[in-house]
């Protein structure tokens, strides 16, 4: 057992917020800003007015009931930057903005602002991505086919990062895990620290970020120790030498326990004699703390504890022991040989 990491869910930050407000009112007020001018000085300046004669391309629009060609001008290409702008801005920062508007004022805990905020980004950034195309005359209508063909084309490549995606926002709607979590998966035990579109980042008790797919958490099996019970067990396996009071052993050791600072009262400790080992007899101390933090400490603290009871009481700690026995039903065979001197008068 390793000390886990201690990463609490992203709590309201009202400068943070505040700041994010600002840049979306300054990003939209720019915004409206180009288009104002744009609209007050078109037909004052002719200049203005031939960038919508520079045809970027040609774009097949439904007009009336008739296909017809609609030129994509470099004004088009500026308003669909200009939108595209606005988006970014957006999904960086309106999270910020509505959290400090609407979600501070709803009781919601954090894991839920967190959720909440991230599907806002996704939806920002989708509303964003058709506006763009709309303006740049790539309609759904035209695009589709092609969308078909792309996904037959690289559907085994991409089904990976769709299936991420799509478990990413069921973690979210969901939320099995949460930031702060300390969770077991795969064999790797760690604190979720964040939770993005594809997967989902843990830090270990070496400090180390693992970068685990969303999909892991959906399809896998998951152990999350802090979901709805922050409490934790505490196994203390000890031996005692045959011949030991183990009445008196497993005292010591629920005095132990009691006496720790983070152990729970409730459940209360439990000392067992669960068996008859080949060296040992075997005893068990449980006992529960309310949290994760401070466990790999508490249990070197029971430990010692136990072992200065034991020893105070002249309880032993067995250890293996291994008796040899000789043959005595025959006696033994002793022979001697001598050795013969060679050339040099030293014995062979």
């Amino acid at each position: 057992d390793d000390e886990v990491v201690e990463i609490k869910e992203p709590e309201f930050n009202i400068e943070d917020a505040e700041r994010q407000a600002g840049s979306v009112v300054r990003a939209a007020i720019g915004i409206g800003a180009v288009f104002g001018l744009w609209a007050a000085w078109a037909d004052v300046l002719p200049a203005l007015n031939s960038l919508n004669d520079v045809v970027m391309w040609q774009s097949p629009r439904v007009v009336d009931g008739a296909e017809t060609q609609v030129p994509v001008t470099l004004v088009d290409l500026a308003v669909a930057m200009l939108i595209a702008s606005l988006a970014y801005v957006g999904a960086k920062n309106v999270p910020g903005a509505l959290e400090l508007v609407l979600l501070n004022q709803i009781n919601l805990d954090a894991g839920a602002k967190y959720a909440f905020s991230s599907l806002l980004r996704y939806v920002i950034v989708g509303v964003g991505i058709t506006v763009v195309f709309n303006q740049l005359g790539m309609q759904w209508a035209r695009l589709q086919w092609f969308v078909a063909a792309l996904s037959v084309g690289l559907g085994f490549g991409l089904q990976e990062i769709v299936a991420n995606f799509v478990s990413g926002l069921i973690l979210l709607f969901e939320r099995p895990i949460r930031i702060g979590d300390v969770v077991t998966v795969n064999g790797a035990t760690g604190t979720v620290s964040r939770i993005q579109i594809r997967a989902t980042t843990l830090v270990d008790f070496d400090r180390k970020e693992l970068i685990m797919p969303n999909k892991v958490f959906i399809t896998g099996e998951v152990l999350n120790w802090t979901l709805s019970d922050h409490s934790t067990r505490i196994v203390v396996n000890v031996g005692v030498a045959y011949g030991s009071d183990t009445r008196a052993a497993m005292e010591h050791m629920l005095k132990v326990a009691r006496e720790h600072p983070l152990t729970m009262n409730e459940p209360e400790p439990v000392a067992t004699f669960e068996g008859f080992g080949d060296n040992s007899l075997n005893l068990v101390l449980r006992c529960y703390m309310a949290s994760l933090e401070g466990r790999l400490s508490t249990i070197t603290e029971l430990h010692n504890g136990i072992n200065d009871a034991f020893n105070e009481a002249g309880i032993e700690i067995s250890f293996p022991q291994r008796d040899v026995h000789l043959d005595s039903l025959s006696p033994l065979k002793i022979q001697l040989e001598r050795r013969r001197p060679d050339a040099s008068g030293e014995s062979a």
